[in-house]
């Protein structure tokens, strides 16, 4: 059964168009996921299939009595809510399916019709949830860390605030649940769990994530969004069967097949060009229609590759033996142990990243590593060589008020950046990391998430460290940049520090991990995450 249906959606926001004549189908139970470099529009298009932004023109057409939920990147509620009030309204249908069960169960007198409808009302309070309202409630806020029921949604941190919404958008148990970045903030173990709880979840599923495992998992059908690539040439949709492993596959045959028949090509145009410049009286002899044919080919734009963002790296210093040493460092805030007794040495060419729940302490023991913070016990010492760019996951280092083009300008003012051994022009590089010279011109705050992402790491990757310090970096950048962030950091002849709840990404860059394991107690692995997974999972 088709339960949504979009023909012919088009969307522009000024002189760029977003979006022409585009159509979408989702039938019931189907799980989509929409993947698409950033800018390419994929928040958008959900949002239009929401409701919540209005299309220039379109039809959207959705199966009648059918429940839709969606889940933004950035959740808003209601002043003066709680946690408990947002819960509510999420049960609300449920409240009155019990409700009316409940008032006919007093009322009726046993008649064929009333039992139907007394049937139809257990199906529906069934489908809802159950007959306890307020036990499932509680079971997924514990499960996601949030533990204060009566508590202002106003006073909770970014993190806990998409937990209330990602436990409001599964109590409302829709038949189309929308769910944008759902694993940003999200430890790797709670989207390990949140994983599995759409997997039982019956309903379709529209999913936008970078989170590939979870990606993987979860899509049968992959729906590609093409960025517009000029105002004349505005994106679209390809739809693709399978799960993320089935779309590259796909798609990597799609361009070996499509780079073939370019190849092809060009042999076909160089023999015709080779024809045209023989002269006026070679050509005279030839037909009217073949001179009209090869002049279409030269016009014509042939196949190319999609463009990359081409995240580089300034050459690194050598750095000393050890980078960084720890020993016995311990750190406590308002009489909680936030970890104690961390002994620690990183040497070149390691990547180590920390690991834990939200809340953990990965970020302060990131800042007592550096000597940002001093520890209460213990000590640190930096290596004498050691030159730290830092990451930091609120993009401080961004100044919202400035251009593009200025808040890449180095201390030096310069507008030439030096890559190994050759200089560059600044617009050049930017230009490279797709910010051509008009959205060079555009301030900071216009950007989306996934572009200050990519901004802030190229200017950090100017600075010529030889210790990557990231926290966070993975949240908001698309597929196709974290596969090059990746490769990178693999390659990248310094040392690297490292926070993401990104599991694919851990299991490519991580030499070893330093986990949170609660009451304190941080230990080191040796390996990856899917290592350190299977060393552990007896003791889970």
């Amino acid at each position: 059964m088709t339960l949504l249906r979009a023909f012919d959606i088009s969307l522009a926001f000024g002189s760029r168009t977003l979006f022409s004549n585009v159509e979408l189908v989702i039938e019931a139970g189907e799980r989509v996921g929409l993947v698409g470099v950033n800018g390419s529009g994929k928040s958008t298009l959900m949002k239009v299939l929401a409701g919540e932004v209005k299309p220039d023109a379109g039809t959207m057409q959705m199966t009648r009595g059918a429940r839709v939920t969606f889940l933004p990147q950035e959740p808003e509620f209601p002043p003066g809510a709680t946690v408990q009030s947002e819960l509510e309204v999420a049960q609300a249908p449920l409240r009155a399916a019990l409700a009316a069960h409940e008032q006919l169960a007093n009322e009726m007198v046993g008649t064929e019709e009333e039992l139907k409808r007394l049937s139809a009302l257990s199906d529906a309070i069934e489908q809802l949830g159950g007959w306890d309202t307020g036990h499932e409630a509680k079971t997924l806020l514990d499960r996601l860390g949030v533990n204060e029921w009566e508590r202002p949604v106003a006073e909770l941190s970014g993190g806990q605030k998409k937990r209330v919404a990602i436990a409001k958008a599964l109590l409302a148990r829709p038949d189309l649940l929308m769910l944008d970045e759902p694993t940003n903030h999200l430890d790797a173990e709670t989207v390990e769990w949140l994983e599995d709880e759409l997997d039982e979840r019956t309903g379709a599923l529209l999913l936008v994530t970078h989170d590939r495992y979870f990606l993987d998992d979860l899509v049968d059908r992959v729906i590609e969004v093409e960025p517009p690539y000029s105002p004349q040439q505005p994106g679209g949709l390809t739809s693709w069967v399978g799960n993320y492993q089935a779309w590259l596959e796909q798609k990597l045959q799609q361009q070996e097949n499509r780079a073939t028949q370019q190849h092809k090509r060009e042999r076909w145009i160089a023999q015709e060009v080779a024809w045209l410049r023989r002269g006026p009286q070679a050509r005279r002899t030839k037909s009217k229609a073949r001179i009209e044919r090869a002049r279409k080919l030269l016009a014509e734009k042939g196949f190319v590759r999609p463009k990359v963002a081409e995240l580089q790296i300034a050459k690194a210093p050598r750095l000393s033996q050890i980078v960084i040493e720890a020993k016995k460092v311990s750190k406590s805030f308002n009489g909680q142990q936030v970890f104690r007794d961390v002994s620690f040495i990183m040497q070149p060419g390691e990547r180590v990243c920390l690991m834990g729940k939200n809340g953990a302490g990965k970020t302060t023991l990131l800042k007592t590593l550096l000597g940002v913070e001093k520890p209460d016990t213990g000590s640190v010492v930096i290596g004498a060589r050691t030159k730290v760019a830092w990451f930091d996951q609120h993009r401080e280092a961004l100044d919202p008020d400035l251009t593009v083009y200025d808040s890449a300008i180095g201390p030096d003012g310069s507008d030439w950046v030096t890559l190994g051994e050759k200089k560059i022009r600044l617009a050049e590089y930017l230009d490279d990391l797709l910010f051509p010279v008009p959205m060079q011109r555009q301030k900071v705050s216009a950007l989306s998430g996934g572009e200050r992402n990519r901004l802030l790491l190229a200017k950090l990757f100017l600075e010529g460290a030889n210790v990557l310090v990231l926290d966070e970096p993975t949240n908001d950048l698309d597929l196709v940049t974290l596969t090059v962030l990746e490769k990178l950091l693999v390659e990248f002849t310094g040392s690297v520090l490292l926070v993401t709840h990104d599991r694919a990404f851990l299991d490519k860059v991580a030499t070893s991990l330093l986990v949170f394991e609660g009451g304190g107690r941080v230990v080191r692995y040796e390996g990856n995450y899917e290592t350190w997974r299977t060393l552990t999972s007896k003791k889970r």
